[in-house]
């Protein structure tokens, strides 16, 4: 069935969250989201790369050989992924430095090859752009909304400016591992509440998040 363009951004809001709904690049969350700035950053970043990269595989996706389609798109992820990095250190060095490594692990996110894999490869241009947009924008929210609740209230500031009182009563399990992980649990819970808490009703392909990106394609013979 034919979706409209309007329902390709937005499913990838909160209905395919690639972090609450999916859970997907879950390490990249969980280490950048103590700080907003940084949340913000790196969602920005990962969605340009997810747009360059759904375009360039649509276009491309008849002439990649089946056989070496994943290598193929690593390469191209591999090339914005590349270009984005120069991009933030020659004129948003602070963020460079603020991202470090997660900003070269963009390459191998799971949510950028998993849409690649699952979307881009069969749909038109213009659709797996409309795609990234709505990914990319859900990664971000997510990453930020998480980064708000640790940052507030685990170090008691908000993109680097003190808070009156949560300052000097900071929760500071909240900017560790432990915290970031109930936090993010949490969120998850939430959203599924939201959004599938008529799931058990459901089987088979229906209780599937991504069902509307493969259309059943990839449960055929199974």
């Amino acid at each position: 069935m034919k979706q409209s363009k309007l329902s390709i951004i937005i499913r990838g809001l909160i209905k395919e969250n690639p972090v609450l709904v999916l859970v997907l690049g879950t390490c990249p969350t969980l280490a950048i989201s103590t700080s907003v700035s940084a949340a913000i950053g790196m969602g920005l970043a990962a969605t340009a790369v997810l747009i360059c990269s759904n375009v360039a595989i649509s276009a491309l996706r008849k002439t990649i050989p089946e056989q070496v389609r994943i290598p193929c798109y690593i390469v191209l992820i591999a090339g914005f992924v590349s270009v984005v990095s120069m991009i933030l250190e020659a004129y948003a060095y602070s963020l460079y430095e603020s991202l470090g490594v997660y900003l070269s692990l963009i390459v191998v996110n799971c949510i950028i090859l998993g849409r690649a894999e699952m979307f881009a490869n069969k749909n038109t241009v213009l659709d797996s752009a409309l795609d990234g947009i709505g990914m990319g924008l859900g990664f971000t929210l997510a990453l930020t909304a998480m980064a708000i609740i640790r940052e507030v209230f685990g170090s008691g500031s908000i993109l680097g400016y003190p808070i009156p009182w949560l300052t000097d009563n900071p929760i500071s399990i909240l900017s560790m591992a432990p915290g970031g992980f109930c936090i993010f649990g949490c969120m998850i819970a939430l959203v599924n509440k939201l959004t599938h808490g008529n799931r058990k009703a459901k089987s088979g392909c229906a209780a599937c998040p991504a069902a509307s990106a493969c259309q059943g394609k990839e449960c055929e013979g199974k």
